[in-house]
């Protein structure tokens, strides 16, 4: 077994390669860029090696930088995570003459599977079922559509190399063909240096159903079951599970005797992941497989009980697979969801910053209680540390075990309530909405869900009536022990203290609910002007971030933040501002006019920090609706903004190669 090991990667899963190292005893060396100086994964290595300045490219993605760290360190082997050089076969085939253990498949692997027309055609030969397609590469966008329309719309545009969702796009028609090919192109050399496009037939209504395998140097080859991953946001997945609720045992075999087959077939060594498009009918088709450990492995750990990146470990230092396929169980319901840093109510654009609040679910027990539903989370910031514009916006995973679906449903429901983020924008509101939709809770999944049920895009969760009586019943409750320990204020004058009384307005989401407040020493019970009584328990104190109440005899959790007049609350996905007047302050407060917000229908805001890399416009300029205006660069993906409307460029106020912040203007329009 190798005692120093060096983890060529960052943030969330350089920490979670680190954790099964310290468990293991094999001493962790971290790399790091300068933007990453203070980053936690630096903090828990037990060294740690500055590879260059910001940009991937002068740091994570420099195989000589790498090499040197190795080098510097003495590290006996490296763990390439996932992204930046862990698919790069030129590395693996770099760290195996410099005798270094490869913690991943062999060069040859790499390189057949990280191309997926060569992939495709392996596939092909080991008996493994495939999309129709074009497998040769495509050269212009001409022939993208020449070979569309032969396949026959809509189709799907794909990098060769790569993943991760980016260098793709579907076109449904010529004209997206076109633009597809040149945007997939563009994205596919920025993000991996390789722009080589091919095209493959769409598969409507698929599901994204992946396997897990895992083989050693000895010819072992198992596989550990499925994951589904259909539940995607432009083709980056948004939550996964395990298994999947659509497969039967005798698919579940089946792909899984498919993807043990390829690897084989290439002599894979490590865990890797076969990726299938599955249609409505159970029909499976290969994807590509992915020759790393995957942003989901955690799901597969949680039902299965084994530890991939240990396994992966222990093949690279030459250990045979102690287990066979027989061996390998499928126990309960896991569930993953991937909080980005990124803003559901501005079309997920990546958010920039500190975070001024990060605390997430502690890892157990569901609410410690033991024998119930488990909580995991695999991180890679800390509270105060920043969330940079040159790197993706995962910031953590957030994963739930329980016996059923439904019950690891409901705890994913729960656990994304007890995680707090403040100081970036972040899609918690929206990981909870997904929990709470029918559709989801059915398990009716496919990679056009989130575009099929939200359209027009994300604009927050609205509680039901019963829902929202609950949490005004809560705000009462919570203003009055609030307002206790105002009147309680240290210095005032004897028999001079404040009353608190009884009778109060609440206001919830434009909702004016009359209520009288009776507490005892067990709580409070909320009495409506209907007559409705809601009982609200719970340990509450000012200054708590979290309120852990029974309301109406069942649980509420809620965010509870500071606010004039009342409070900033957050439950099941929904944000909400609770006003608790007196009736007095209440009939004053509705005379009051409302702030009108400033007119910007005449400016092109940046819609998230990023790097205005392309003016596409000048000032003076007549521009027609749908034309580019700008390009911003955050987190390794290119925006281009257009105009909405016809209309003449009046003055531009932003330059090429700057860095912008949230809503400054770019330009505006007479």
């Amino acid at each position: 077994m190798f005692t120093k090991l060096l983890i060529a990667n960052r943030g969330e899963i350089a920490c979670r390669v680190m954790r099964t190292c310290r468990r293991l005893g094999i001493r962790t060396v971290a790399v790091y860029s300068e933007a990453d100086a203070r980053a936690l994964h630096v903090q828990m290595a037990d060294e740690a090696h500055c590879l260059g300045p910001a940009p991937a490219s002068q740091s994570y993605l420099s195989i000589e930088r790498v090499l040197e760290a190795v080098r510097a360190t003495g590290a006996e082997a490296v763990h390439p995570g996932y992204g930046f050089l862990s698919e790069n076969a030129a590395f693996a085939q770099a760290l195996a003459e410099a005798g270094v253990a490869f913690v991943g498949p062999p060069a040859a692997a790499v390189e057949a599977m990280g191309d997926k027309i060569t992939s495709k055609r392996l596939a092909q030969a080991a008996g493994v079922s495939t999309v129709p397609g074009h497998m040769g590469l495509v050269a212009d966008a001409e022939e993208a559509v020449a070979i569309a329309q032969g396949i026959g719309y809509p189709v799907m545009i794909k990098a060769s190399a790569g993943g991760g969702g980016k260098g793709m796009r579907i076109a449904w028609g010529d004209a997206e063909a076109r633009a597809g090919f040149q945007a997939s192109r563009n994205e596919a050399q920025a993000a991996f240096g390789d722009g080589r496009i091919f095209l493959e037939k769409f598969v409507d209504q698929p599901r994204h159903i992946e396997i897990q395998v895992l083989a050693d140097a000895h010819g072992n080859v198992v596989h550990l079951h499925e994951r589904e991953c259909s539940v995607q946001r432009r083709n980056q997945k948004v939550v996964e599970e395990a298994p999947s609720p659509f497969l039967d045992a005798a698919t579940r075999a089946a792909m899984g005797e498919q993807a043990c087959a390829l690897a084989r077939a290439v002599g894979y060594q490590s865990a890797g992941t076969v990726e299938f498009i599955v249609d409505g009918a159970r029909n499976f088709y290969f994807l590509e497989m992915n020759t790393r450990l995957q942003v989901e492995h955690p799901v597969t750990e949680m039902i299965t009980g084994l530890d991939l990146v240990e396994q992966m470990i222990r093949v690279a230092a030459g250990e045979p697979l102690g287990f066979a396929q027989a061996d390998v169980p499928l126990r309960g319901w896991a569930m993953e969801s991937r909080v980005y840093a990124e803003d559901p109510r501005r079309g997920f654009l990546p958010s920039t910053g500190r975070l001024t609040r990060y605390r997430p679910p502690a890892d157990g027990p569901l609410g410690g209680a033991e024998g119930g539903a488990q909580v995991r989370v695999d991180s890679g910031v800390a509270e105060g540390g920043e969330i940079s514009r040159f790197y993706d916006p995962m910031i953590a995973k957030l994963v739930t075990w329980a016996e059923t679906r439904a019950e690891a449903v409901e705890a994913m429901a729960a656990a994304l309530d007890d995680f707090e983020i403040e100081g970036i924008g972040h899609n918690l509101p929206f990981l909870a909405a997904l929990m709470g939709h029918p559709r989801f809770q059915a398990g009716r999944l496919s990679t056009a869900f989130i575009a099929e049920e939200w359209p027009q895009g994300f604009h927050g969760v609205t509680l039901g009536a019963p829902e929202q009586r609950r949490v005004a019943a809560a705000a009462a409750a919570l203003h009055r022990v609030a307002e206790i320990r105002r009147a309680r204020i240290s210095g005032r004058l004897g028999h001079h203290a404040r009353q608190v009384g009884s009778t109060w307005v609440v206001q919830l989401d434009g909702m004016g609910l009359d209520v009288t407040l009776r507490a005892d020493a067990g709580g409070t019970e909320v009495v409506f002007a209907d007559g409705e009584r809601l009982r609200v328990e719970g340990s509450w104190t000012p200054g708590q971030s979290l309120a852990r109440l029974r309301v109406g005899g069942r649980p509420l959790l809620l965010g509870v933040a500071p606010a004039p007049g009342g409070f900033r609350l957050r439950t099941q996905g929904a944000e909400l501002r609770a006003h608790v007047r007196t009736p007095r302050e209440a009939e004053l407060a509705a005379l009051m006019p409302a702030k009108r917000p400033p007119d910007t229908s005449r400016a092109l805001l940046c819609p998230m920090p990023g790097l205005l890399t392309r003016l596409w416009v000048a000032e003076g300029e007549e521009v027609e609706a749908g034309q580019a205006l700008a390009t911003v660069e955050a987190m390794k993906m290119e925006n281009t903004l257009t105009a909405e409307r016809r209309g003449r460029v009046a003055r531009v106020s932003a330059r090429e190669g700057e860095t912008l912040a949230v809503d400054q203007v770019i330009l505006e329009f007479a």
